[in-house]
């Protein structure tokens, strides 16, 4: 009889940040910027997806509205290689507030919430040092204005 393995993932929600990742960009379309080199390009392609649930989830963490916002779009980002910090991306995030709870289970296929007397856009920039390989994430900054993006 052959030994049976048994697998284990250290953190069961990294599965499903990848999971997240992958859904994030088929659903709003996100690709690289086009005047980026091929290195930052394959990194983005690999890590950012990450990297966006860790700043939705941390700027859902952060707020004071009981309403979960998401992703409406990416507006801009790039990583960057830091000396004294490794892997940091920069993005500027578009948000909209949705129906659900920020703590309910299924956010991700909460409708958005469409009232008219209310903006329900917010657009953020954020500074995340990551290492999505480890899924180590640390906010560095995050600024957030009420709005949509012009």
């Amino acid at each position: 009889m052959g030994r049976q393995r048994r697998y284990r993932w250290a953190q069961p929600w990294t599965l499903l940040l990848l999971l997240l990742g992958l859904q994030l960009l088929v659903t709003h379309g996100w690709r690289p910027q086009g005047n980026e080199n091929s290195k930052n390009r394959d990194i983005l392609r690999l890590y950012f997806p990450a990297v966006v649930e860790y700043a939705l989830h941390m700027y859902n963490l952060k707020s004071q509205d009981r309403n979960a916002y998401k992703v409406v779009r990416v507006l801009r980002s790039w990583p960057e290689w830091r000396e004294e910090k490794g892997l940091v991306f920069s993005m500027e995030l578009q948000f909209a507030r949705t129906r659900c709870g920020k703590f309910d289970e299924d956010i991700d296929n909460c409708p958005f919430q469409a009232t008219p007397d209310v903006n329900n856009t917010i657009t953020c920039f954020f500074t995340v040092d990551a290492e999505p390989w480890k899924t180590e994430f640390q906010l560095l900054n995050d600024t957030c204005l009420e709005g949509s993006a012009v």
